[in-house]
């Protein structure tokens, strides 16, 4: 796990300098060691940030040259089958000097080109330069858990893993995308999924694309559709589709779990980490042989809300005996809003419709404990239906109903934006100042356009929306920036490709019902984890107390945002308003879960303006 950024084209020799900066200005990803490598003929640079997990030996270090001198790879991510592959490159000849996954996934595509993607179970973003022609490949994972943004202008290319450093390239257009901007505010989930940034001159590399660089173009190629690998067969009965859900999840957590340092999780109490403790504890408790797999792994972070309905310190005590680990706990009930915001935005590098200091604050205690990786339970909801159940903060409302829209096919996206823009007026949360008749227009989101089984129901294709474009792929966005802030590398058990598409194909009754989410999931982990957080159908989301926050400091301190201009926000928000309406909120003690979420991202959005496009 690591940061990446390049330079490449154009008629000036790569400045070094600059190569460097960008390093620097990525360094919380990878607090191990930075290195930089330029092309002999000095057209193209690649500087790389480590996070030293898998054979943390300086061989292993990165960008890495193949041994003939050819390719170069810059790679952020793990590869979790690596010794699968490397056993079937050494069959075909393939020498390895190094114990890592790097090297495994640069023999890889030499033996395989743009098809090794596919035999690939992990997370990554990787550029590989073929250095006899000066071309470059890039590549995002399935789902994009892992990020790469990128700059072009004429013959120049840049990339990096974070917004932050393309920003510091002189001939980057950083100016506000005007357009982008308003749908965000309208549909805080309607951006992530495209290849569009706030940024005119920023585009992302969609989760599932490739793309390859060559004599100054840019062609992107859309090589994962997660339709087209949907299980043509399904179980005929919950008890067979149970038995092969626990064996792709234990196999899932048993690739996860390998390391050469200490890993552990973040523990909420609720369904999702618990099962992720707990296929942990089953595997370990199997004794025997998983080769690096760690030893080290009996840690939990668990963050407690003294005194707050969201807090799940019983659950997640007893989810920690369960799986013989001694918690630690830090108690985050006592934070004040104003404390930590600054550096969160900054760590967030976009918008959203809370502050997420919370998890923010678990990852930063995770690293000062000496843990570099946990093994989390992100991706459950959107497949198995976590957000019908009720929540006590917005996220889960919005949630279910971008959902709905997304896959309701009897109601077309511009009327559901019609009535939510309706909606919006109507609780005076709206202050866009076009668009005030209709609602800003979507962006194209690939996955909302792939030809789904006929047999779907109208609640399988909202889960598919939002797992593979709109919810989750924001999500992955907010916890790769907050983890990565503390150098700290997130796993996720339920987003093996493998598990996924399964689920996936199953028919709606066997992932939820109208008490329980995630049937199938609960079914096959009977006897596994404890049965009292099994069967819960409580679901509390992991926030910050924003309400209360709201109406005391952190309200205040949006007021005092909000008092000064910024040319590009006051173009597309009536500012005057927006404050107006906070000031009353704060004075009447009002802010809600509702108020935070439709209000939040214009005060994100206006934070993010003054700090990325003063």
């Amino acid at each position: 796990m690591c940061g990446i950024a390049g330079i490449l084209g154009g008629s000036e020799p790569i400045n070094e300098k600059l190569l460097a900066h960008l390093g620097r200005r990525l360094a919380h990803r990878g607090p191990d060691g930075q290195q930089t490598w330029v092309s002999h003929d000095r057209s193209c640079g690649f500087v790389h940030t480590r996070l030293a997990i898998i054979d943390a030996d300086a061989r292993s270090d990165q960008p890495f040259v193949s041994d003939d001198g050819r390719y170069t790879i810059i790679f952020n991510g793990e590869i979790f089958n690596f010794l699968e592959l490397r056993a079937e490159l050494a069959a075909k000849g393939y020498v390895f000097r190094t114990e890592g996954d790097t090297e495994v996934l640069l023999n890889g595509y030499i033996a395989w080109g743009p098809a090794m993607l596919n035999r690939l179970n992990g997370m990554w973003a990787l550029a590989i330069r073929d250095n006899a022609d000066g071309s470059i490949f890039f590549a995002r994972d399935r789902f994009g858990i892992k990020p790469l943004l990128y700059a072009h202008s004429g013959t120049k290319l840049a990339f990096a893993s974070e917004i932050r450093a393309l920003l510091e390239i002189p001939w980057v257009d950083t100016s506000p995308a005007m357009e982008v901007a308003q749908r965000l505010l309208f549909d805080p989930f309607g951006v992530e999924g495209s290849e569009h940034t706030l940024h005119q001159g920023i585009r992302r590399l969609p989760g599932g694309h490739s793309a390859k660089w060559a004599q100054g173009q840019l062609e992107l190629t859309r090589w994962w559709v997660a339709a087209d690998h949907l299980e043509t067969e399904t179980p005929a009965n919950m008890h067979e589709a149970a038995d092969r859900f626990r064996e792709l999840f234990f196999d899932s957590t048993r690739l996860r779990m390998r390391s050469d340092v200490a890993i552990g999780s973040c523990l909420s109490g609720g369904f999702d980490s618990t099962a992720v403790v707990s296929a942990m504890a089953h595997i370990a408790g199997l004794g025997g042989g998983h080769e690096r797999e760690s030893r080290d792994w009996r840690h939990a972070f668990v963050a407690t809300f003294t005194g707050q309905p969201h807090d799940e310190t019983p659950e997640a005590t007893q989810a920690a005996q369960h799986a013989g680990i001694t918690p630690h706990f830090f108690d985050l009930g006592g934070d004040d809003g104003e404390d930590f915001v600054d550096p969160v935005l900054d760590a967030l590098d976009d918008v959203y419709i809370s502050l997420p200091t919370s998890p923010w604050r678990i990852y930063q205690e995770v690293r000062r404990s000496g843990v570099r990786v946990t093994l989390d339970g992100h991706g459950a909801d959107e497949l198995m239906g976590g957000y019908r159940q009720g929540g006590q903060n917005i996220a889960f409302a919005l949630r279910n109903l971008i959902g709905d829209r997304a896959g309701n096919g009897g109601v077309g996206p511009l009327a559901s934006d019609v009535a939510k823009l309706a909606a919006l007026r109507f609780g005076q949360s709206y202050y866009l100042r076009q668009h005030r008749l209709t609602p800003p227009p979507r962006l194209p989101i690939a996955a909302y356009g792939d030809a789904l089984p006929e047999y779907y129901s109208g609640l399988d294709r909202r889960l598919y929306a939002m797992f593979n474009g709109s919810i989750l792929p924001t999500i992955l966005r907010n916890f790769d920036r907050l983890s990565m802030a503390h150098g700290v590398e997130v796993r996720m058990p339920f987003m093996d490709w493998r598990l996924a598409t399964y689920v996936m194909a199953l028919p709606q009754k066997m992932k939820t019902d109208d008490t329980h989410s995630k049937l199938v999931a609960r079914t096959a982990l009977a006897g596994i984890m404890p049965e009292t957080i099994r069967t819960s159908t409580r679901k509390v989301g992991f926030n910050s107390q924003m309400p209360a926050w709201m109406k005391g400091s952190l309200g205040h301190w949006a007021q005092r945002l909000l008092s000064t201009p910024h040319d590009a926000f006051d173009q597309i928000v009536d500012r005057h308003a927006l404050k107006s309406r906070i000031t009353q909120l704060t004075a009447q003690g009002a802010w809600d879960w509702t108020s935070v979420g439709r209000l939040w991202p214009y005060i994100n959005m206006k934070w993010y303006l003054d700090h990325r496009c003063p």
